[in-house]
């Protein structure tokens, strides 16, 4: 089964589709975060640079740094041709749109932010309910309208 890019494409009805999907999505989830933690070192002698032109005013960036880079990451890949993340693509998931439209930036970023602000309340138990529904969408999956499929 291979994921087809066109933005009319919609969420298969298929079960092999989501076949493993939240064990790779965990996966997924570890290496972008890894790759993050990489381009926020870059980010951050950058922001030093910032700071410094801008006599102290760039360095309260610092605080939200993390924020900016894995928005940006998570909204350029998660909008890109593929409509995943570096992780996602290496684990063989893709995000799709249930209504079979394109994943925009916006609701890539609306995507991360609800799955941050529920980690953050419902930190292990937010997987369980990826076992109990149909697809195995998460909370944020159905806040959004998305849902992860296998691509390999």
């Amino acid at each position: 089964m291979t994921y087809n890019p066109n933005p009319l494409y919609a969420a298969p009805d298929d079960w092999r589709a989501y076949s493993g999907v939240l064990s790779r999505r965990v996966f997924a989830f570890i290496i972008d975060y890894l790759i993050i933690a990489l381009l926020w070192i870059p980010a951050a002698v950058l922001v030093f640079f910032v700071g410094i032109l801008t006599l102290g005013l760039g360095f309260m960036l610092y605080p939200i740094l993390f924020f900016i880079v894995a928005g940006l990451y998570f909204g350029i890949s998660l909008a890109g041709p593929f409509q995943a993340t570096p992780g996602m693509r290496a684990m063989g998931v893709a995000m799709v749109r249930v209504d079979g439209r394109k994943i925009d930036f916006v609701t890539a970023i609306a995507h991360l932010a609800l799955f941050w602000i529920l980690n953050s309340v419902l930190t292990p138990l937010i997987l369980l309910a990826g076992l109990f529904t149909e697809r195995s969408r998460l909370v944020h999956d159905f806040l959004v309208g998305t849902a992860t499929i296998r691509t390999a």
